[in-house]
C-alpha cells in the first residue's frame, strides 16, 4: 500500500543530511563519501528505513546505502533519521533500475527485504530476483557478489532460489521459518507486523564467486 504524500517532503528530502541527490555523479567514487574504504551494503526497497539504519548502527564498520523509489516513503525514514547521527548511511531516491548508472563495483551486500513479488508472469522481469536484475547487479558487485533476501511469499522466494541458483549463486543459508532461527536477526517494520501475526517469514543468504 502507498503511502500517503508528506506536506513539504520535496523540501524535507532536499535538506537531509542523508540524501545523496545526484547519485550518478559518485559512481566510482562512493568510498570518498563515505571517507573511507570499508565495504558498501546497499538495501533496494528500504521503505521507511528501520532495517538499514538500525543495522548501520549495529555495523559501523561498513557503510550502508538505502534505496528507494518512492518520495512518500524515503521522506518517512529521513523523518525519523533527523536526529540521528549515523554516519556510515547514505539515502538515494532512484530506481533499481538505474543502479549500474550509479555504482561500478562498489557494492558488497544487497539486502532485498520483502520486495513486490510481482505475481503476475507479464511482470516477471520486474521483480529483484529476475535475471534481468541480476544482470544489472553484476556491474555494482566488487569482489564477491552477496544477496541476503526475506520474504513472507512463498512463491517469490522459490522462484528466487531457482533464479540465483541457475545464475550461478550458492547458499549459506536457507530459512524457511525465520523465528525458530538462532541469529541475529535486524527487522524491518513489515517484518515486526508479520511476526506479530504469525506470519511465516522465509530468509536466504547467497554467493557468488566472481572467476
Amino acid at each position: 500500500m502507498r503511502l500517503r504524500n508528506v506536506k513539504g517532503s520535496k523540501t524535507i528530502i532536499e535538506n537531509s543530511k542523508y540524501i545523496i541527490l545526484n547519485p550518478f555523479e559518485n559512481k566510482g567514487n562512493w568510498n570518498k563519501i563515505f571517507n573511507n574504504d570499508n565495504e558498501i551494503h546497499i538495501e533496494i526497497g528500504m521503505g521507511k528505513g528501520k532495517f538499514i539504519s538500525e543495522i548501520a548502527i549495529k555495523n559501523p564498520d561498513v557503510n550502508f546505502i538505502g534505496i528507494e523509489k518512492f518520495d512518500s516513503v524515503i521522506v518517512r525514514a529521513v523523518q525519523k533519521l533527523e536526529e540521528k547521527e549515523i554516519p556510515n548511511l547514505k539515502l538515494i531516491r532512484m530506481d533499481a533500475k538505474e543502479l549500474d548508472k550509479v555504482f561500478n563495483h562498489e557494492i558488497s551486500r544487497i539486502y532485498l527485504n520483502f520486495s513486490d513479488p510481482w505475481p503476475k508472469s507479464k511482470h516477471e522481469k520486474r521483480r529483484l530476483t529476475s535475471p534481468e536484475f541480476l544482470k544489472i547487479y553484476d556491474n555494482i558487485f566488487k569482489t564477491q557478489r552477496e544477496i541476503f533476501m526475506k520474504t513472507d511469499n512463498k512463491k517469490l522466494f522459490a522462484y528466487s532460489l531457482e533464479t540465483l541458483s541457475q545464475y550461478g549463486y550458492k547458499f549459506k543459508k536457507i530459512t524457511l521459518d525465520l523465528k525458530n532461527e538462532n541469529i541475529d536477526n535486524v527487522t524491518t517494520e513489515y517484518e515486526d507486523k508479520f511476526m506479530e501475526n504469525g506470519i511465516t517469514i522465509n530468509r536466504f543468504e547467497a554467493i557468488k564467486e566472481i572467476v
